[in-house]
């Protein structure tokens, strides 16, 4: 599953909260800049996959002529451009190399910065924020239904994708993450 940006903040205070419970991890200047520098982390590589898809979706533009003669389809097309042109925008495309890959980013940066101090091996603390991505992730799903099916008991009817629906369900989005403690 992809990350999305506005999962971003709440995956990088997993992650610094993740790392504080650890028990191996000193933070030298608190949870919030440990979640600072993932969130530039996550949204950096969340942009540069936004900007392959950006770059695949206008060629797939540009021949739409072509692909309507041929017949061919559309979404396959985009999916082996997108798998073609991701080495140049440095985007991993399976979703495991992807997070872990990412989590050795953060890693990195995280210890640059003098922001945490360990005296485990590297890959433990890479695996705990390798862990924190994917138990979110895995999570969402399930805060998404649970979000949904709460907007749905309303007696006012909300409409998918108007104002007021998104304004109602990122407060209950947040509600269901600071209640499962991923705040």
């Amino acid at each position: 599953m992809k990350i999305s940006l506005k999962a971003v903040p709440h995956i990088a205070n997993k992650i610094s909260i993740d790392l504080n419970n650890s028990g191996v991890v000193k933070m030298t200047k608190g949870l919030e800049a440990v979640a600072q520098e993932a969130e530039k982390i996550l949204v950096y590589n969340i942009e540069q996959e936004m900007a392959l898809e950006d770059k695949a979706a206008d060629i797939c533009d540009d021949n739409e002529e072509e692909i309507e003669f041929m017949l061919a389809d559309e979404r396959q097309l985009f999916f082996m451009i997108k798998k073609k042109l991701a080495p140049e925008f440095g985007v991993i495309l399976n979703h495991e190399e992807r997070y872990s890959d990412i989590a050795h980013k953060i890693l990195d940066e995280l210890y640059e910065e003098d922001l945490i101090h360990f005296e485990v091996t590297e890959n433990r603390i890479k695996n705990i924020i390798y862990n924190a991505i994917t138990s979110f992730i895995a999570e969402v799903s399930e805060i998404d239904d649970a979000v949904i099916t709460k907007i749905k008991t309303y007696k006012k009817r909300y409409i998918p994708g108007t104002d007021e629906f998104d304004i109602l369900y990122e407060k209950i989005y947040r509600e269901e993450i600071a209640k499962r403690g991923m705040e």
